[in-house]
């Protein structure tokens, strides 16, 4: 099978992603193969491939928003039959056993293993996944609007939750790439009052678009205090700019699993009045099931940048360059 694997890590100009031959992985136990439809283009991916998220494993293959169809199954694996259409997502597997299995934090197992990270994942035409791990997708609605839901949207949904915003409350958002436009879907469908703060010009009208009361630069300040905020943008200068937006009791969930060092805090500007600072770490499939039921209650827009597989490279380098505007997609097989 053709695949795209992490090479050299080192920025995109330097060619860090090699497109290979592998051979076509076989299901363990309570695994499944998929063969994948389309693979959405994470900025998690791109800090794999420029060395800012550490390799697990030599020659890696990327991508964790995979789309596909089960193909065949691994012995014990009996929950989805062959043809059934699936999401794999970032969380892969847990123990099940420790202390933070048990009380529902499976995000935060240290047995934790992530698609595209510790296992290979889907810039290739198949993969295997653990059957408890991946998500039944109807087969109906096109791959491309589903695929940017199993991290952008997923993760998204543990930020707004994690951020606490009240019913009704203003939501400050910081970037407007993938996750954040569909965010902010989810937070109007509450209720909430959106602001986005972003650099891109583009992002900014689609913002609007999408139903945002406002549409700023990044280090802009909104138009009102914010309840809450979440912050997107790798960008740890932001993280002082947003909790100075907060109001009193506000909160700032930062989304994101490699964010630059953040300046100094001045305690009376950016913490007190009970401001409160947090951060999200990876996803429960608790979050994924209740993400993927809210979309269908609450069908979201998904503005998806469809590219050909042999362009993988050139997704990241357009995501690095902020030449995308929603979600980049790879479009692989049928």
């Amino acid at each position: 099978m053709t695949a795209w694997v992490v090479r050299r890590p080192g920025p995109m100009k330097t060619g860090p992603l090699e497109k290979v031959r592998l051979p076509v992985p076989e299901p363990a136990t309570g695994e499944v193969l998929v063969r994948v439809e389309v693979c959405a283009v994470c900025r998690t991916d791109l800090h794999l491939a420029e060395g800012d998220l550490e390799p697990r494993r030599p020659g890696t293959v990327p991508g964790h928003e995979v789309v596909g169809r089960v193909v065949a199954r691994g012995p014990g694996a009996d929950l989805l039959e062959d043809g059934t259409r699936v999401g794999v997502a970032w969380l892969r597997s847990t123990c099940g056993t420790c202390r933070y299995c048990v009380r529902g934090a499976e995000n935060l197992c240290p047995s934790s293993r992530y698609t595209g990270w510790d296992a290979d994942g889907g810039y290739a035409e198949y993969l295997v996944a653990p059957q408890d791990f991946v998500y039944p997708l109807p087969g109906d609605q096109p791959a491309d609007k589903l695929a940017p839901l199993l991290c952008a949207g997923i993760i998204g949904y543990r930020a707004l939750v994690r951020a606490e915003l009240p019913q009704g409350g203003r939501l400050g958002v910081y970037g407007f790439g993938a996750s954040a436009h569909l965010t902010t879907q989810v937070a109007l469908a509450q209720g909430a009052t959106v602001h986005v703060m972003t650099r891109s010009g583009s992002a900014r009208r689609l913002a609007l678009e999408l139903g945002a009361a406002s549409a700023n630069p990044a280090d802009g300040a909104p138009p009102e205090p914010l309840d809450a905020a979440i912050l997107f943008a790798p960008a740890g200068d932001l993280v002082p700019v947003a909790l100075a937006a907060l109001d009193r009791g506000g909160t700032l969930s930062v989304a994101g699993i490699h964010l630059t060092d953040i300046p100094p805090l001045v305690y009376q500007d950016h913490l007190f009045q009970e401001r409160t600072l947090r951060s999200v770490t990876a996803n429960t499939r608790a979050d994924g099931h209740a993400l993927l039921a809210f979309a269908r209650l609450h069908p979201v827009r998904v503005t998806a940048v469809p590219y050909e597989f042999d362009q993988a490279d050139r997704a990241l380098s357009d995501l690095a360059a902020d030449r995308v505007t929603g979600a980049a997609v790879l479009h692989i097989g049928d």
